[in-house]
């Protein structure tokens, strides 16, 4: 018996005991076993094949979701996560967008305007315009880190009209009421243009290429939010949230964490603001007005506050529902193609969307990333 013992434990770890090893091994057995991985395994690769098989209107549907997804992920961080309600938002996708076009344009005349641009490289054009959104919400930040509630909402719903006015008269920088041209990105020599690279028999033109490029900084994104939520930083963001006084009896720095994590969301709007800005291949200051603030707060509440899943869930539900309406007016009834008089599919989302928050409001607070199968616990 005792040989049997010594021989057992011999073959153990040390410092760990024998009936403990395997642990490991078998939880990862059984999350691969889980459904939910066989539907991120399909869900990833009907990503990466979609530009080889969907026409160029759903691609560029697609790419106006993902950027979308992402400045709401950075929305969700700062309303849904820490509870800081900000209309301002807009403001700094345009700061991100036109950043970009600024940076990386040429110096040229364009509707009338002698537009100034740096001619840096695009890549790193589109970093520096991350990064100036994220300056434009540090300089903004101190405030943000001592207002809550309302107050913080009509404080940076001054932003969207300080932004409104720049962008319509600044036209040396912004283009004015036409805005300017935005110059295809550019990595290591390949263009995302609409120059066309034959890849398996398919032509690749600019939504095809810059698919992959969106895709990529939606899974960082979500992944360093994701990474933030779950740590330390997200359960003192939490508990801000929750109580704040209690926050800072516990140690937690409130107003520095509030400037912090609105100086994050400001990246977040940026990174989103230069992939919209690739996309449409135009800049127009009207695009990035109150509505726009307005429909990046719906995504987050329809799709689930603090969640960087409704974040995106519910970017996927705003940015795609007008776009859908218009590809199929015809045969809808009620709603008409813009242009052609009576509801048209931008004015019918809206309708829509706000239906939708109302009904979340109501019956499903937690949003559509809440829903749960019966019996499983919340």
């Amino acid at each position: 018996m005792s040989d049997t013992v010594e021989t057992e434990t011999a073959t153990a770890a040390p410092g760990t005991r024998p009936d403990t090893a395997p642990a490991p091994a078998a939880g990862a057995l059984q999350r691969l076993r889980r459904p939910r991985t066989y539907l991120w395994l399909v869900g990833s690769v009907l990503l990466l094949a979609f530009p080889f098989y969907l026409e160029r209107f759903w691609l560029q549907a697609g790419l106006f979701a993902m950027a979308a997804a992402i400045g709401a992920i950075g929305l969700n961080l700062l309303t849904g996560a820490t509870g800081q309600l900000s209309m301002g938002h807009a403001f700094f996708l345009a700061v991100g967008a036109y950043s970009y076009c600024i940076l990386a344009g040429e110096s040229s005349t364009e509707n009338g305007h002698s537009l100034t641009g740096l001619g840096l490289p695009t890549w790193l054009a589109a970093i520096l315009a991350v990064l100036l959104a994220g300056a434009a919400g540090g300089v903004f930040s101190p405030i943000a880190g001592r207002l809550r509630g309302a107050y913080l909402g009509i404080a940076t719903l001054a932003l969207i009209f300080i932004g409104q006015h720049v962008l319509f008269n600044a036209g040396s920088l912004t283009g004015g009421f036409n805005g300017r041209a935005v110059p295809p990105l550019s990595v290591f020599g390949f263009t995302f243009d609409d120059t066309e690279v034959v890849v398996a028999a398919v032509p690749f033109q600019s939504s095809e290429k810059l698919w992959y490029v969106a895709l990529l900084a939606l899974l960082l994104s979500g992944l360093f939010a994701r990474g933030v939520l779950r740590g330390r930083p997200g359960r003192a963001l939490n508990a801000i949230r929750d109580h704040r006084i209690a926050a800072g009896v516990m140690g937690v720095p409130v107003a520095r964490y509030r400037a912090g994590v609105f100086v994050l969301s400001s990246m977040y709007a940026g990174l989103a603001g230069v992939l919209l800005a690739l996309v449409f291949q135009r800049t127009v200051p009207e695009y990035f007005g109150m509505i726009l603030s307005l429909e990046y707060l719906a995504m987050i509440v329809i799709g689930g506050l603090g969640s960087v899943a409704g974040a995106v869930v519910g970017a996927a539900f705003v940015s795609l529902l007008p776009q859908v309406l218009t590809h199929y007016s015809d045969s809808l009834p009620l709603v008409s193609a813009p242009g052609t008089g009576g509801l048209a599919p931008g004015e019918a989302s809206r309708y829509l969307y706000g239906a939708a928050v109302v009904a979340v409001v109501l019956f499903l607070p937690g949003g559509l990333t809440r829903l749960k199968k019966p019996g499983e616990k919340k």
